[in-house]
């Protein structure tokens, strides 16, 4: 095989079947036999694809005993936190013994609530959700008596009613910091950028930001923000270019809720001739690649990502041992970076 970018020709090849049928086990459609699916993914780690490359043959495809099943509405990209997060998840179960199937949950599986024909509840010892946002989708994954854990969640679960554990990145406090930051440096006009009630990790991000221009004595202008439905952010190509220009008056800063929102509204910004930092600075969440490639460089927030994976593990294993303990919210905390979206603040 040449080298290079894997690709999912490489991957058909190589098993002697169609792109497309690759392409369908990757992503996860429906109807194709369990067999050809994880040969499809055992190859795709073999060859090192994408957020294949950081996961181990032995232990994503599904066994007869002591599994750990990992749900979730899309396997993360490798710009995506979720990808380190699952390596160290994994080596942290298999180190004692459990194997790790992924199973990704459609949207017709989330509408008509059900659970994917490749999930044998029979043969689960603990349940990990990866941004599953679904509120009733979530309570279902829990009537199942599963051991659970949650990494980020929706942002209407109630905790004292939510009978699973749930691990999230520090996000509230993290964010007051950065905006405290850029008011301190003298920016006074403010926006946020993302929904709120996208999941949990966004909702808190969104409370941080509200806490740190309440502190200020800064009203907060929703005329300065762009708040819609998260599905509305990725409609179309122009779509943040038009929300920008029914903006009357830009802040001075945007406070994004992470750093793929940070990235979109920074190319749009240049599109109608604005500049970062000059006419205006901005801010994300996550220190994915992109924040690092953007220029100028992207002012963001670290997530521990493989340490997290380790402690949801932790978190899972314990819950499998000792199935009666409180359930606990937890968070690793983050870190802010400074760069230079975001100039006179440190």
């Amino acid at each position: 095989m040449a080298r290079g970018k894997v690709t999912i020709q490489d991957i058909a090849d190589a098993l002697g079947i169609s792109r497309n049928t690759a392409s369908k086990a990757l992503n996860g459609t429906e109807g194709l036999p369990e067999e050809t699916r994880n040969k499809v993914i055992k190859k795709a780690i073999e060859l090192k694809y994408k957020q294949f490359s950081l996961m181990e043959t032995e232990s994503v495809l599904p066994k007869s005993s002591r599994n750990i099943a990992l749900l979730t509405e899309n396997l993360p990209n490798t710009s995506h936190f979720g990808s380190t997060l699952i390596s160290g998840l994994e080596k942290r179960i298999s180190a004692e013994g459990y194997n790790l199937s992924i199973h990704i949950i459609r949207e017709i599986e989330q509408k008509s609530l059900s659970l994917p024909n490749n999930f044998d509840v029979s043969n689960v010892d603990g349940i990990i959700c990866i941004e599953l946002f679904n509120l009733e989708y979530s309570n279902l994954i829990t009537s199942l008596e599963i051991p659970t854990i949650f990494i980020d969640c929706s942002a209407h679960v109630c905790y004292p009613e939510f009978r699973a554990d749930v691990l999230l990145m520090e996000n509230e406090h993290s964010t007051y910091q950065l905006t405290k930051k850029l008011i301190e440096g003298g920016y006074k006009t403010l926006g946020f950028i993302g929904d709120y009630n996208h999941c949990r990790s966004f909702n808190e991000r969104w409370v941080g930001f509200n806490r740190a221009l309440t502190e200020a004595g800064i009203p907060l202008d929703p005329g300065q923000c762009v708040l819609d439905e998260d599905n509305l952010f990725f409609s179309s190509p122009g779509w943040a270019d038009e929300r920008l220009n029914d903006i009357a008056e830009l802040p001075s800063a945007f406070v994004c809720a992470n750093d793929y929102i940070a990235v979109s509204f920074m190319k749009s910004l240049k599109n109608l001739n604005h500049s970062i930092p000059g006419d205006i600075v901005v801010c994300g969440f996550d220190n994915g690649p992109e924040s690092k490639i953007i220029e100028p460089h992207l002012t963001t927030v670290h997530i521990y990502s493989n340490e997290m994976g380790i402690k949801a593990a932790e978190i899972l294993l314990s819950r499998i041992t000792y199935p009666e303990q409180p359930y606990q919210v937890s968070h690793i905390y983050t870190k802010p970076i400074i760069r230079d979206s975001t100039p006179n603040i440190s």
